[in-house]
């Protein structure tokens, strides 16, 4: 009996992420729902600048690359050209959709658009090189707050799935983590429920993934997942922000 398998969505490539990086973790996540779901052939992902630029090596579906921050640009006209056959979803970091994406972010959910987005919050900018981020938090170190982030001077961090849920248009809106095994089930439950959205034709749906990045926070691992539970998920507490049909049903 086969108990574990390599989803047919991930391609069979080494992936470039730095050791306990959890990318890998939140690709394996959407190839298997994109399997389940028996949408690969009809999936097209956005891939926008950051440390997800090569997730286009990683899944079988195709992929587009897009500008820093305009993959909700991309992706909103991928899918009103062919919004009967086509299943459309980003791959964001908090850099590229929290900051210079973040206008592309808003007003595609304001305008519900049917697409689905995965937000990778790691507080930092990964790939070019581990400066501050929209959202580090307070008091962070990062290689441009070397003595960490001063609100007064930097503002405070943003909660991206908090400011969306005052927009009327979102379909659905969760945070969730990968930092042990029970999250990393809740994370998938919540990847499919965007994709199920966006099949169901119900609209935009984000999913944002409080991620580890050990690299850059200057941590082991071990470490850095601890992290997450101690200082990432208190200021970005987990859970859905916004379900309009959980709350029609009721």
């Amino acid at each position: 009996m086969v108990v574990f398998d390599k989803p047919h969505a991930l391609t069979d490539v080494p992936m470039h992420y730095c050791p306990g990086c959890t990318h890998g973790i939140v690709h394996r996540l959407v190839a298997e729902v994109i399997d389940e779901l028996s949408i690969e052939g009809k999936t097209i992902g956005i891939a926008p600048v950051g440390c997800s630029v090569m997730a286009y090596n990683y899944f079988n579906c195709d992929m587009i690359e897009a500008a820093h921050g305009r993959a909700p640009a991309v992706a909103t006209g991928v899918k009103r050209a062919d919004p009967e056959n086509h299943i459309v979803f980003t791959y964001q970091g908090d850099g590229d959709l929290a900051s210079i994406g973040m206008a592309e972010t808003v007003h595609a959910a304001a305008r519900n658009e049917n697409i689905t987005i995965i937000f990778i919050n790691n507080a930092i900018y990964g790939m070019t090189g581990g400066q501050m981020a929209p959202t580090s938090l307070p008091g962070q170190v990062t290689q441009t707050s070397p003595y960490g982030r001063d609100p007064k001077l930097c503002g405070y961090p943003i909660r991206v799935c908090e400011m969306l849920s005052e927009l009327e248009g979102p379909e659905y809106l969760e945070r969730v983590t990968v930092n042990n095994v029970k999250n990393v089930k809740n994370a998938k439950k919540a990847i499919k429920k965007a994709f199920q959205n966006q099949i169901d034709g119900k609209g935009f749906s984000l999913v944002e993934v409080i991620s580890a990045c050990p690299t850059n926070w200057g941590m082991t691992p071990q470490a850095a997942l601890k992290w997450i539970d101690d200082k990432m998920i208190p200021y970005y507490p987990l859970g859905v922000y916004k379900d309009r049909s959980a709350k029609e049903a009721e």
